[in-house]
């Protein structure tokens, strides 16, 4: 298993308090002669439907000295975990978690926002000390 993001546990937390319930920790995917491992995978039961949601979370801390570079490693690892769900849980969302500051600092940069424009991922902006969840983008 590899090592866990600092942040971790106030994503998970932050998920529960909005009623995820988590299902994985972490979310294996075997592709291939491939082991792959997401953060979290977690479900959420959807009102009168009786149907549940299915999410995975990769979460990001964002720690290193160079944002840039945490944001290149971020997103390296998000298209094939995206890859695999689709192919072997095409009913799991992924999502991308990355703290408030982060989103505000980086996330606005013109590079930053050409890339999501051509390779969309979903985020969960969280705030760690709070262990909440800021917003959801799709």
């Amino acid at each position: 298993m590899s090592r866990r993001d600092k942040f971790h546990d106030a994503v998970r937390h932050a998920l529960e308090k909005e009623g995820w319930t988590i299902t994985h920790d972490p979310l294996p995917l075997k592709i291939g002669t491939l082991k792959l491992e997401v953060d979290l995978g977690a479900e959420k039961l959807i009102g009168a439907e009786k149907d549940n949601q299915k999410i995975a979370v990769e979460v990001k801390s964002f720690l290193r000295t160079s944002k840039i570079t945490d944001f290149y490693q971020a997103f390296g690892q998000f298209f094939p975990y995206k890859v695999a769900l689709g192919q072997l849980e095409p009913d799991r969302i992924l999502y991308l978690a990355v703290p408030d500051s982060i989103y505000e600092a980086l996330f606005g940069e013109v590079l930053i926002t050409s890339l999501l424009e051509q390779y969309p991922m979903k985020l969960i902006v969280y705030i760690a000390d709070a262990e909440e969840i800021q917003i959801w983008i799709d």
